[in-house]
């Protein structure tokens, strides 16, 4: 029997594809790039995205239908090749190639206002004339959107070298991505781990984040896959911790400092953030009342030998600010915008220190026994 290239293209129509239910040679699929010699027939199948969920199972009906339509003697199982439109997502370690500093802002605990920290501190940062971004990375609990006021935002997908990207959403000088601008603000996520992490991931690889000086990563509250996910992707040049004063809150912040200080983790520890120091009448702004203790953080801060960035007092504008999308770090001459300046110059500083005298920091590498 002769094996001719139509015979191979007539057999391969009759191979649908999953997604919609075309066959691969009119939807394009089919590469066109026949190889005969003698029995042994070899062509590629081409696909949309890079990591195409039908593929494996596409390539097996194909081989099935060159053995029953064309031949069951044709040499085929093993000569399909598998190639994409779309370029395959860039290796972790070069995923934000134009970004100089990443700087992951955590707790140990929930509650104690680190998003609210982050995001004044990114909007702070701006307001210098930083390239800022800003990462959402509580994927239950996103709070980035309502903060900037930006949650009926919908990103949009721009092709560049030949990927689909997502483009972030930009406000108040910041460029910021998270799980909120993709589900509906009333539902819940309820995503198993690895779900979860592959969201974020997507979020920072599949992303066009462009040149930033730096880049903020809020992290969820306490230590979790969502951590370990983070930095086995990302490089983090440092971590700010932020707690409340008090004996509970610093018990976990201990813990978040343990997690990056960790044996094969070994992110630097760029310094911790008291949150809620104090309370400040605003008919009374020389009174300070410490309803959760006084300098519970600093102390802990003296005790790590860590830099103590800044003390952000109780105040209602910044409740308000959160709530109204409009971050009280836009008016930086303000008692408590002075409070978020010093917070970024402090970071500024802290981040320039750790780079003069440290190595780059690595991913960390997963290793299978």
């Amino acid at each position: 029997m002769s094996i001719y290239p139509q015979l191979i293209i007539d057999a391969l129509k009759h191979v649908r594809y999953p997604g919609t239910g075309q066959d691969i040679v009119s939807a394009g699929i089919f590469g066109d790039d026949i190889r005969i010699e003698g029995s042994k027939v070899s062509f590629s199948l081409i696909t949309e995205k890079a990591n195409d969920p039908f593929i494996k199972s596409l390539v097996k009906m194909a081989e099935q239908a060159v053995l029953t339509y064309a031949g069951p003697n044709i040499e085929i199982k093993g000569n399909i090749a598998v190639k994409s439109k779309q370029r395959p997502r860039p290796e972790t370690a070069e995923a934000l190639p134009g970004v100089k500093n990443i700087i992951a802002v955590a707790s140990g605990k929930g509650g104690v206002g680190k998003s609210t920290v982050c995001s004044n501190l990114a909007v702070a940062l701006a307001t210098k004339g930083y390239r800022v971004g800003l990462l959402d990375a509580d994927i239950f609990g996103p709070s980035v959107p309502k903060m900037f006021g930006a949650e009926d935002a919908a990103p949009m997908l721009e092709k560049k070298d030949g990927r689909d990207l997502i483009i972030p959403i930009a406000n108040y000088g910041v460029k910021m991505l998270s799980i909120g601008f993709f589900v509906k603000k009333e539902d819940a996520v309820v995503w198993r781990g690895a779900m979860a992490g592959n969201a974020l991931k997507q979020l920072i690889v599949d992303a066009d984040w462009g040149e930033l000086d730096y880049f903020l990563i809020d992290f969820p509250p306490g230590t979790s896959d969502i951590h370990l996910t983070l930095v086995q992707t990302l490089p983090i040049t440092g971590a700010i911790i932020v707690s409340t004063p008090q004996e509970v809150a610093l018990a976990d912040a201990r813990k978040g400092i343990s997690m990056f200080a960790a044996n094969k983790v070994e992110v630097p520890i760029l310094g911790l953030v008291e949150n809620m120091a104090w309370f400040t009448p605003a008919e009374l702004p020389e009174n300070r009342y410490y309803i959760f203790g006084k300098d519970g953080v600093g102390k802990l801060a003296k005790e790590k030998g860590y830099a103590l960035l800044g003390q952000i007092p109780i105040v209602q504008s910044i409740r308000e600010g959160g709530d109204d999308g409009r971050p009280v770090a836009l008016n930086p001459d303000s008692i408590i915008g002075q409070a978020f300046v010093r917070l970024a110059d402090n970071t500024i500083e802290a981040v320039d220190k750790r780079n003069r005298e440290l190595p780059p920091t690595h991913i960390v590498q997963v290793s299978h026994r």
